[in-house]
């Protein structure tokens, strides 16, 4: 296997052992060094990581979730390789999910919801002068999450948290393709000043424009990994 020899399992011990291992290969594939349409076998992962099969074979298919592993029948499991369909599909998901959000947003935002989306703007904006995507990727999460709460619709929110798991992959790799993240900052303070002024036709703009950009980056990445 490519970069087997990299794998160490990245222990938490208040988290069960298969999400434990579930993560160190989220954040193998994220990084690349397990590859797109690379066979993920049990027993070689098992011993690279010091575990029993069991776990590895539960974290594989929690991968599958995220729609980072596919396992076939009698095949095993490999590293799903990205496509622009899978981008298309789930990015126009929450492009309108993300319209319904901001719409219910500019209606029922309170002071105190306002004032939870400007802190998850500034741990956003000092996450950004880390340079770990990882760290990047969920200060931009909890701010999304914010607004997707403010909406004050938990099937809605509901509805994203199904599709968090899919999205985080292509998140990832539009801010690993980022140098200069002061677009992304402006974007995320457009945002914020659209919703305090409650308009909902400037605000939905800027999350379209928002996902577009995130799209175009993940394409161009996608076409030169092809």
């Amino acid at each position: 296997m490519g970069n087997l020899e990299k794998l160490r399992l990245e222990a938490d011990t208040d988290m069960p052992l298969r999400d434990v291992v579930k993560n160190t290969l989220r954040n193998a594939i994220l990084r690349g060094d397990l590859k797109p349409g690379e066979r993920l076998m049990e027993i070689h992962l098992a011993k690279q990581l010091g575990v029993s099969r069991t776990p590895v074979r539960e974290a594989i298919r929690l991968l599958e979730d995220e729609g980072l592993a596919v396992i076939v029948e009698r095949r095993g499991a490999h590293v799903a390789k990205m496509t622009e369909k899978d981008l298309f599909d789930v990015l126009e998901i929450r492009d309108a999910l993300d319209e319904l959000a901001v719409k219910a947003a500019c209606m029922r935002m309170t002071d105190a919801d306002y004032k939870e989306l400007e802190n998850a703007f500034l741990e956003f904006k000092k996450s950004c002068s880390t340079g770990d995507v990882r760290v990047i990727a969920q200060a931009d999460e909890d701010f999304h999450s914010v607004i997707y709460k403010a909406s004050k619709n938990p099937k809605l929110v509901a509805m994203v948290e199904g599709l968090k798991e899919q999205m985080y992959r292509f998140r990832f790799e539009y801010l690993r393709g980022i140098e200069d993240f002061s677009g992304l900052i402006a974007e995320h303070e457009a945002i914020m000043k659209d919703l305090s002024e409650k308009n909902e036709t400037a605000v939905k703009e800027e999350m379209h424009k928002h996902l577009r950009n995130q799209v175009e980056c993940v394409k161009d990445a996608i076409r030169n990994n092809s």
